[in-house]
């Protein structure tokens, strides 16, 4: 570790040589590498965390350079994977990092395994949607990892630290709202500042539940609106549930539920789950998956690219992103069942 790299936060009280060997030791685990994802990763590797797993679903758009930090418009341009061009800045920021990349959905078929297989200290929410933050939450709980949630809408954002033994995320929100009841960045827009405010906060949260100065009797729901500068702090030190389905009964209700298909927030697109024996047509791993794929495209598509982790084509006016685990990015439409039409003509 070079000398002087983290020599201003080492003279902090709060960290010292101590909380930095700690820090050095430790994984987070950032699941969505967007505008949250982005601010909190790049904080965390400068701060000198020993591991970070980087895992995203999706590949990087122009419309997300205002406020997803680690990428810039060659990342735009090549459509590249977020994971993958995120852990490549990261690696560029702070070698001392080992950051390992994830192109996959978290879904409740793989978050366990992929617990199992990082072994993460904290999980930071960084995702678009309700429902992965409460399948979140249910693995978080059964494994007893703490992770730290966040929002940002508009201008408006909010940060809880979820940590064993202190109130879940489902004994402060016992059911997840309808998705036509909240505004998404497509219907409200986002505010880059306020992007920074919630990444920064998680940032801190990790920082400080990694080197043991946080417990669950310090956590609190934090909102804040960044354009009038109005804050407001609930503790949770009363928000405990005896009855909560999840941290009380260890009913797990979202990890246990099969993933769903649907149209991506605050994009014109959709995710399918068509399942890795229709995309790849019972092929083997690595070259020959898309080579198979790229068989079956061959007969309307166009406008071909192809990268390590997708085959990305066109057909009628919409862009299809194929990966081998299964899944179909349709841009261009949020309209579940005229993607579904779209893949079902070449894949079923």
């Amino acid at each position: 570790m070079p000398s002087d790299r983290y020599r201003k936060q080492i003279l902090l009280p709060q960290l010292g040589e101590a909380g930095q060997a700690k820090l050095r030791n430790a994984c987070a685990m950032v699941v969505g590498v967007g505008a949250l994802g982005c601010a909190s990763a790049d904080l965390l590797a400068r701060a000198g965390i020993g591991r970070l797993i980087l895992i995203d679903r999706d590949v990087v758009e122009l419309s997300n350079l205002h406020r997803q930090v680690l990428f810039d418009e060659a990342d735009a341009a090549a459509a590249a994977a977020k994971a993958a061009a995120a852990a490549e800045r990261v690696g560029r920021v702070n070698a001392d990092v080992a950051v390992t990349p994830v192109v996959a959905d978290v879904t409740s078929d793989n978050l366990r395994q992929l617990l199992r297989t990082h072994r993460p200290d904290v999980i930071l929410d960084g995702t678009d949607n309700v429902q992965t933050r409460y399948l979140l939450n249910d693995a978080a709980v059964e494994a007893a990892v703490p992770w730290v949630y966040g929002g940002c809408v508009a201008a408006a954002g909010r940060v809880m630290p979820i940590l064993p033994g202190g109130a879940c995320l489902r004994c402060v929100f016992l059911q997840p709202p309808a998705p036509a009841d909240l505004p998404t960045c497509e219907t409200a827009g986002v505010f880059g500042p306020a992007v920074a405010i919630v990444g920064a906060q998680q940032a801190a949260l990790t920082l400080r539940i990694v080197t043991g100065q946080f417990t669950a009797a310090d956590a609190a729901l934090v909102n804040f609106d960044a354009w009038t500068g109005r804050f407001h702090r609930t503790p949770l030190a009363g928000a405990l549930d005896p009855d909560c389905p999840a941290c009380a009964r260890r009913t797990f209700t979202f990890l246990d539920a099969p993933p769903a298909s649907a149209a991506l927030c605050g994009r014109n697109a959709v995710q399918l789950r068509l399942g890795t024996g229709v995309i790849t047509d019972g092929a083997a791993g690595g070259d020959d998956v898309f080579d198979r794929v790229e068989a079956r495209l061959s007969t309307g598509a166009t406008h071909y690219a192809r990268n390590p982790y997708f085959v990305r084509c066109e057909v009628d006016g919409l862009r299809l992103s194929i990966f081998a685990d299964g899944r179909v990015l349709v841009h261009g439409t949020s309209d579940v069942a005229r993607a579904r039409t779209v893949a079902a003509r070449y894949f079923g």
